[in-house]
């Protein structure tokens, strides 16, 4: 597939960031993060190398939910700012070469939306925009996503005296799915954002969008019509339009949501990978990685899969056996308070590893190489930690540290009166950690993510190449491989705590031409002798060899 003929697909070789907004920067002194402030960061994400910019949700809410509990869908949280200030933040990204996505909470409402509050009442249309039962289901209690902070999907109203579906908490009822006033107002909302200018939508919680589980008339076809109908819609509003799919699915679904010929998701979240990576980390053996990219489904022409490190939620690990997780909760969350819903961890990957560079180093270089879209959370770049003093997820979300004076460079408000504390002890606190000191430090993780990054760029063969697991003769190494337009990048990781000698047999095609070292731990070219490329990496070491006719 030649450039030419790809050049819409900008997601294939995108570098995604994930913001919260209100703990990225305040600009008002009010301690919240507006869309001014991430306006005015835009050439600092830009020097990084971010091509699309994901917001959190900013939309008005009652934020049981950190957002996630949307009571109007057309409009900005006032504490962020105004609609024209987004569509400046949107104008701004755009000329710096920054496209920008948002979040679409579309499986369920906030109880406080206008639509909930006319169909508890009856209201002739609204009432059905809801998944409703005369009885309480005898299987209420199966199937809760927040075990220890809520009981049951199902809870009655007194004013509709009805029983209403939430596959969320309590305050937050489905949406009807199968209804077509519902879809029709859906749609709406998509067209709406993207005429203010933006690229495309993070889709949340796509599987429990379409599951016909409690429905009084379930869809007589395939329920994966209506991400069908999503695609089809916002394609026709905007042709180079991006739905990204938060789809934690066991690997034998996982290709739906790609659907057949990828007429649906154009992105798809690895979270098998992911986990995987996780449990390779603390075993220090690439095994557990290497079978989960061998596992991957194949993917259509247009479809990617977004790789991350952290994500904004707890690092889940339901996808590993029992056994697995208390592994990798032993190693990164030995204590139960940071731990989360008995599958995940609150913790940010630095503070996990202590804080260990070299461990930093390899989790974001193998990111950055895997196969797909690399998607960083904010604050990644410079080694940002959690703050275990806050609430659930909310953990992971502190104020990002621009500066080691007071306010962290964040807020001109008192700290004391912040609605989440900045992070101001130990070596994650900002007076050790910020990003302002990391700019002007040449060795600092911040300049080698900028480093990092203009390498994955330069090197497109990430993306869109077809890439292969090879084989190692260590279980500590991972090899894997990327070829695309007669060209090819490698990419070696050693995840062990000693020095590793690796040894992959090139496929037969890669084997003409000058393999170079691009990026890594180490400036030496590569050893290859009869077919086979030889190099040995120190302790979590990596290396990026790349390849390219004639060059």
């Amino acid at each position: 597939m030649s450039l030419e003929a790809t050049s819409d697909l900008w997601w294939k070789n995108a570098i995604v960031y994930c913001v919260d907004t209100q703990a990225f920067l305040d600009t008002n002194g009010d301690g919240v993060g507006d869309l001014d402030g991430l306006t005015q960061r835009i050439d600092y994400l830009a020097g990084l190398g971010v091509t699309c910019l994901w917001l959190m949700p900013i939309y008005p809410s009652p934020e049981r939910d950190y957002g996630y509990d949307v009571a109007d869908y057309y409009g900005i949280a006032e504490k962020y700012g105004s609609l024209g200030d987004l569509v400046e933040l949107v104008r701004v990204a755009g000329d710096r070469g920054i496209r920008v996505i948002a979040d679409l909470v579309i499986n369920h409402t906030s109880a406080d939306h206008p639509w909930f509050q006319a169909a508890r009442k009856g209201h002739p249309i609204y009432k059905d925009f809801y998944v409703w039962a005369d009885e309480k289901p005898p299987d209420a209690h199966i199937g809760v996503i927040f075990p220890g902070k809520q009981e049951t999907i199902w809870s009655y109203d007194q004013a509709a005296k009805r029983w209403y579906m939430h596959r969320f908490y309590p305050h937050q009822p489905d949406l009807n799915i199968n209804n077509p006033l519902v879809r029709n107002e859906i749609h709406k909302v998509i067209g709406f954002w993207l005429e203010l200018g933006l690229s495309g939508f993070r889709i949340d919680a796509v599987p429990f969008l379409i599951e016909q589980e409690g429905h009084a008339n379930p869809a007589t076809v395939d329920p994966h019509d209506y991400l069908r109908d999503i695609r089809d819609f916002a394609g026709r509003r905007r042709g180079d339009v991006m739905l990204l799919a938060e789809a934690n699915e066991p690997i034998d679904k996982i290709a739906n949501f790609f659907g057949e010929g990828g007429n649906q998701m154009h992105m798809l979240f690895s979270f098998i990978t992911n986990q995987a990576m996780y449990l390779s980390f603390v075993r220090h053996d690439a095994t557990a990685v290497a079978d989960a990219l061998r596992s991957l489904p194949p993917i259509p022409p247009e479809g990617q899969w977004a790789n991350f490190i952290k994500n904004h939620d707890e690092a889940s690990l339901d996808k590993l056996s029992d056994t697995e997780r208390e592994e990798v909760f032993a190693a990164f969350a030995p204590k139960k308070s940071m731990r989360l819903f008995d599958r995940g961890i609150r913790r940010r990957f630095p503070s996990m590893v202590d804080g260990d560079r070299r461990r930093i180093e390899l989790a974001y270089s193998l990111m950055f190489s895997l196969p797909g879209t690399p998607v960083l959370f904010y604050g990644e770049e410079i080694g940002l930690g959690e703050n275990l003093d806050m609430t659930d997820r909310e953990a992971v979300r502190p104020p990002m540290p621009w500066s080691a004076e007071p306010g962290a460079g964040f807020t001109t408000a008192k700290e004391e009166s912040l609605p989440r504390p900045l992070l101001r002890k130990g070596p994650f606190g900002y007076r050790e950690l910020n990003a302002e000191d990391q700019r002007h430090d040449p060795g600092s993780l911040l300049n080698w993510m900028e480093r990092a990054i203009r390498t994955r760029k330069e090197w497109p063969e990430f993306g869109w190449g077809e890439s292969q697991v090879l084989g190692t003769r260590n279980n500590a190494a991972l090899a894997h491989i990327a070829t695309w337009d007669g060209s090819s990048v490698l990419a070696v990781h050693n995840f062990a705590d000693a020095p590793a000698k690796v040894s992959v047999r090139l496929p037969a095609d890669t084997v003409s031409g000058r393999w170079r070292h691009i990026f890594g731990c180490g400036g030496e070219e590569p050893a290859i002798v009869n077919g086979r490329l030889s190099v040995e990496l120190p302790a979590y070491g990596y290396h990026w060899f790349g390849r390219r006719e004639g060059v």
